[in-house]
């Protein structure tokens, strides 16, 4: 078995090879110290690299490279802490913010190189120049730089020092002698660079050492045996930053095609010195349409610009088709209902987009499998079958020649792109791997990954967590009928844990997730403070609004039963007490009702409205 191992650990020379040339372009600072100087911030790298010190001014943000560190008061030495990269600055009002990791996990490898994810990240405030400021200015300061303690608690973030994550396999393979001598930085893909934005300060100070890539999603990695072979499964899920926000407070659409959670997710194995990827993409019906939260459970969904939606979703598929080659789209949202009125604007505005190399398929999850009867996806997969037949996936061997290459994707959307969406993904990339082993003659004609308990077992494992990292990110809880990926069946346990989540997403979108919105707009520059824009307060509300508390109503509404019952109760002494209590129930009744007539106004809605110029 070691010797079997042995084998494993070489067999992605080719990769290791083809970046070696790229290793003193690309070299990033791997551990560094943190300095907290009185007048500024200087990060000092303490990898064994002979680089210089990055400082950073406390007054204003800016930024310069220094040979020796200053010196300390001996009344006041500076506080010291270790952090393991830079993921920007932020520029808001008058201050500036650095952010950096201060502790990560390394989960895994990517095409031999570790894979960190970030489990802390901390905020350095560079707003002294705030003291000069004006009262107003001072306020709408600390109304945005309170966004940040949000962004402070951004999950499913991961990097790497020696490798680009945001590529592809097959894009990876395909990068020129060129482009792979260019700091990683440089190499990414924008649409998955969640600190874009974030390092554009740094850019302009050329400080390449410093620059780390990160993306948001999923990463999971399980080695299993198979007879006397080795396979390695990695599982990446890329989300795009063009539309990236929060359940209910982005949907569909944007007037560029760029949809809500978009996410591209690429299952990797490798085997014997060769390695195979296959791609699957998810995002949101790409029409532009909204759910305003009202405090309802399914808020409505509406249509804006109905006119629109063709020019939509051309766009949306054009760029999918520049990037992926052909597209086969599953559509999985009901048939009737507000879904079943979305999804036939959708066939609509895919009638004007379909084609040779566009395909739209419509699968209603669940009337054709209820909230049980998962194996029937099997239905699905006959009909695609012949896609994924024709379009494959990329296969390299232990030479690093390409042998095949994956011509097209399938893209799914569900409404949320969740919970059906990830069941859906799970069975095409079971399907896609048995596929796979079979080429590699690893599995027999009929042989099937059931038959291989332990690979069996680990296969949904990462499945299952691929779609909770995806669903936390995106609605604040885990994926709803995960234990059907998980453990190949539904539940009790998992059904009631579905019934707690579904809870909790009420909750999450209607109280909480209108300032995680807000603070994703600023990190990703979707909001740009300005003076100009921003010296009107965002909170500032007036009649009704400035005392709107969905807690507080809720007070009132326990208070008026609680005494409401207390009357009837004394009722049979005093007849006066019936009087009371229904007064009391009148006026709870009466609140609750205003309360659900005015729900959008209760609820946490985000505050910065107006899109990066």
């Amino acid at each position: 078995m070691s010797s079997i191992r042995a084998s494993f650990n070489c067999e992605l020379d080719w990769i290791q090879i083809m970046m070696e040339k790229a290793d003193s372009a690309q070299k990033l600072y791997t551990r560094m110290r943190l300095w907290e100087f009185p007048d500024q911030y200087v990060i000092e790298p303490t990898d064994g690299s002979c680089g210089s010190s990055l400082s950073v001014s406390r007054v204003d943000g800016s930024m310069k490279l220094i040979d020796e560190l200053p010196q300390s008061s001996s009344i006041r030495v500076p506080k010291i802490r270790t952090i393991f990269g830079v993921i920007g600055l932020l520029k808001l009002l008058a201050g500036c913010y650095l952010i950096v990791i201060t502790d990560c996990d390394c989960v895994g490898s990517y095409l031999g190189h570790p894979i960190f994810r970030i489990s802390s990240l901390k905020v350095f405030p560079c707003d002294r120049s705030v003291d000069s400021s004006s009262v107003e200015q001072k306020k709408m300061e600390a109304e945005f730089s309170g966004l940040l303690n949000v962004a402070e608690k951004t999950s499913g973030l991961f990097f790497s020092y020696d490798t680009n994550l945001t590529l592809s396999t097959q894009r990876l393979h395909a990068l020129g002698d060129e482009s792979r001598l260019l700091p990683l930085w440089r190499q990414a893909e924008p649409r998955f660079l969640w600190n874009n934005y974030l390092l554009e300060v740094l850019i302009d100070n050329k400080l390449d050492p410093y620059l780390l890539p990160v993306i948001q999603g999923s990463f999971q990695n399980f080695q299993a045996a198979i007879g006397k072979d080795i396979v390695d499964v990695t599982l990446i899920a890329r989300r795009c930053t063009r539309r990236t926000g929060t359940r209910l407070w982005r949907r569909g659409a944007d007037s560029d095609g760029y949809v809500a959670n978009f996410v591209e997710s690429e299952q990797i194995i490798q085997l014997n010195g060769f390695t195979a990827s296959f791609v699957q993409i998810r995002g949101s019906i790409p029409l532009l349409w909204e759910q305003i939260v009202d405090l309802t459970y399914k808020p409505k969904f509406e249509l804006v610009k109905l006119e629109e939606s063709p020019r939509v979703a051309d766009r949306h598929f054009l760029d999918l088709r520049k990037k992926y080659g052909a597209v086969l789209v599953i559509d999985l949202v009901n048939t009737h209902g507000g879904e079943g009125y979305l999804s036939e604007k959708f066939a609509n505005a895919m009638e004007q987009v379909t084609g040779d190399d566009v395909r739209y398929l419509h699968f209603d999850f669940h009337q054709i499998c209820g909230h049980v009867h998962f194996e029937r996806l099997s239905i699905l997969y006959e009909q695609i079958s012949d896609f994924l037949d024709k379009n494959g996936y990329m296969l390299v061997n232990e030479k690093g020649e390409k042998m095949k290459e994956q011509l097209g994707v399938v893209r799914t959307n569900c409404i949320d792109c969740l919970d059906r969406t990830n069941v859906t993904q799970s069975m095409i990339a079971r399907k896609i791997l048995e596929s796979q082993l079979r080429r590699l003659g690893i599995f027999g004609a009929e042989e099937t990954i059931s038959s291989h308990p332990n690979l069996d077992d680990s296969f949904k494992i990462i499945w299952a967590n691929h779609g909770d990292d995806i669903s936390t990110q995106y609605s604040g809880t885990p994926a709803l009928k995960g234990d059907f990926v998980r453990y190949g069946q539904r539940t009790i346990q998992g059904v009631l844990k579905d019934g707690w989540n579904a809870l909790m997403r009420y909750y999450l979108n209607n109280f909480v997730d209108g300032t995680k919105q807000d603070s994703i707009d600023l990190l990703q520059g979707h909001y740009i403070v300005s003076v100009s824009r921003d010296m009107t307060p965002t909170t500032q509300k007036g009649g009704l609004e400035a005392i709107a508390s969905f807690p507080l109503a809720l007070s009132l509404v326990m208070a008026g039963f609680f005494f409401a019952a207390l009357s009837l109760r004394q009722a049979r002494y005093d007849i006066r007490h019936l009087f009371f209590s229904i007064l009391w129930a009148g006026l709870s009744i009466a609140i609750a009702g205003f309360v659900r007539a005015n729900g959008r106004i209760f609820c946490n809605r985000p505050r910065l409205h107006k899109p990066r110029s």
